[in-house]
């Protein structure tokens, strides 16, 4: 197995820009991995595609305005920071721009970004104040927060001390994927409809196709609903750079199973409803508990237990999935940990077909594009 199985040429005018309205107009493409059989369909119509009596598991996570624009307090130049994980109270792991220049020690004066983007000029005194032109239109909201670099990881990553998480979310912007590139009018259009944990830096983009009345008619058609929480970090960025899949190391990201979805999923399996995951976000932490569980040596018939902690499994083809019986998924970027992901679950000759037909059919893909359904 090497990277390279993973690989696909998509047209880029294929890469959707901008969400579609009503968030379920995008169309569903749904493969029968047993069958082989492909179908064009559209998500407003899911219920009729799902298995009866099935329990979606969705994840609840919310995105943080994680991307913070400032400049150095030395010297003034404008810097990037992008917050990955909160290790506690004001303390990140974060990625920074210009890396290079971001070592140990330094400050930075964070600034709404419109501020932090202006020319300084001579009279700025960045050492002992931020820039604070009197005219600017960002004047009112000067910086209150700094953030130093304790340490630099191997990896690219930084260890940020920030003065104070106050004022973070009128600081912040919600980050975009970088083949985005077009503004979002609306921020909420990047976060699902059932968001409430604060903690991703990007979205589960396979939730962001279902409306309340879509969530309500599934329940009504017997389909039973249940939040998971896995806080999306850095390895939604990250290529695959080995050639060797395996080789390829993955970084924890935190997740949460609470006592309800708990006590649901075990009722589920005692009465052999399938249970349906939405997003590779859920995929995850549904086969970590799995995983945890027979390295337990507990039984596949035994209660299903609430659980919190760091997920560090990467899903590649050989894996056994022991709690997911469905996936419903957006189109993945060729060489990534996703598309290896469903190729686990569907068959890479299967996934890869299905791609193809996708992009015969002339589907959108990534974040804004249209779905998979995966049984």
């Amino acid at each position: 197995m090497r990277t390279s199985d993973f690989d696909y040429h998509l047209p880029p005018e294929l890469i959707a820009q901008t969400p579609l309205e009503p968030r379920d107009a995008s169309r569903l493409l749904v493969l029968r991995r047993n069958a082989g059989r492909i179908e064009h369909r559209r998500f407003a119509d899911l219920a009729r595609y799902l298995p009866p009596g099935c329990v979606l598991v969705l994840n609840r996570s919310r995105v943080i305005p994680a991307r913070l624009y400032g400049r150095r307090q030395d010297t003034g130049r404008p810097v990037e920071l992008l917050l990955l994980r909160r290790e506690s109270p004001g303390l990140w792991q974060a990625l920074g721009k210009p890396g290079r220049r971001l070592r140990p020690g330094a400050t930075l004066l964070l600034t709404p970004p419109d501020y932090a983007n202006t020319p300084p000029t001579a009279a700025d005194n960045y050492a002992a104040t931020p820039p604070a032109a009197a005219d600017h239109p960002a004047a009112a909201n000067r910086p209150t927060v700094a953030a130093e670099i304790l340490s630099v990881h191997p990896d690219g990553i930084r260890t940020v001390r920030l003065s104070s998480e106050t004022g973070i979310d009128h600081l912040g912007q919600v980050p975009l994927p970088p083949y985005i590139h077009q503004p979002l009018s609306d921020p909420e259009r990047y976060q699902t409809v059932y968001a409430q944990q604060p903690g991703s830096v990007a979205a589960p983009t396979a939730g962001l196709h279902f409306t309340p009345r879509l969530l309500e008619n599934l329940r009504q058609t017997g389909i039973a609903t249940a939040f998971v929480t896995l806080h999306v970090g850095l390895d939604t960025f990250r290529p695959v750079q080995d050639d060797n899949p395996a080789a390829h190391h993955i970084h924890t990201e935190y997740y949460e199973l609470p006592p309800e979805t708990a006590a649901l999923l075990t009722q589920a399996k005692r009465d052999g409803r399938p249970i349906i995951a939405v997003g590779t976000t859920s995929v995850r932490t549904l086969e970590q508990i799995g995983r945890d569980r027979a390295a337990a040596g507990l039984t596949p018939d035994a209660p299903i237990a609430p659980a919190s902690g760091q997920a560090d499994l990467f899903i590649l083809p050989g894996h056994h999935f022991r709690l997911v019986d469905g996936i419903i998924t957006n189109f993945h970027l060729p060489r990534s940990t996703l598309l290896m992901l469903v190729s686990a679950f569907a068959g890479r000759p299967q996934i890869l077909n299905a791609y193809r037909a996708a992009i015969a059919q002339r589907y959108r893909f990534y974040s804004f594009g249209d779905a998979t359904l995966l049984y």
